[in-house]
């Protein structure tokens, strides 16, 4: 599993089979635009895209967090892949968590953190010359 080991029992199974699914999982070599960022929980998180025709045509995260800022990361990118890269600075941490379901108060900064580090993969793309 990604991220830090814990308690599966006591997680919702629909987190649980979306960070086991990896499909966005990984990092990149020669990404369109790239960013890393910490978290206020320790948690470090990073973002890859491919754009193409101004569409955000493959994307990835990498991150050493817990389950949950996998599932927030997993979720960015489901939300991302295939969108234009104006469609995809309108993606927020809100929705996110309404994706998600079940994400506790606890780790709301975990949604926060990926559509951040998705902004400034955006921001690094659009600012490369």
């Amino acid at each position: 599993m990604i991220g830090n080991p814990e308690d599966v029992s006591v997680i919702p199974g629909n987190i649980v089979d979306l960070v086991k699914d990896n499909k966005y999982f990984g990092q990149m070599n020669d990404p369109s635009g790239s960013a890393c960022i910490k978290g206020v929980c320790g948690d470090q998180m990073e973002f890859y895209i491919i754009v193409e025709n101004n569409k955000i045509t493959d994307i990835k995260f990498h991150t050493d967090g817990c389950v949950y800022t996998s599932a927030c990361g997993a979720m960015a990118c489901n939300l991302a892949i295939g969108k234009a890269i104006q469609d995809a600075l309108g993606i927020s941490a809100g929705q996110i968590i309404i994706e998600l379901k079940v994400l506790p108060k606890t780790h709301v900064h975990c949604a926060i953190l990926a559509v951040s580090t998705l902004y400034k993969a955006i921001a690094d793309y659009l600012l490369r010359p």
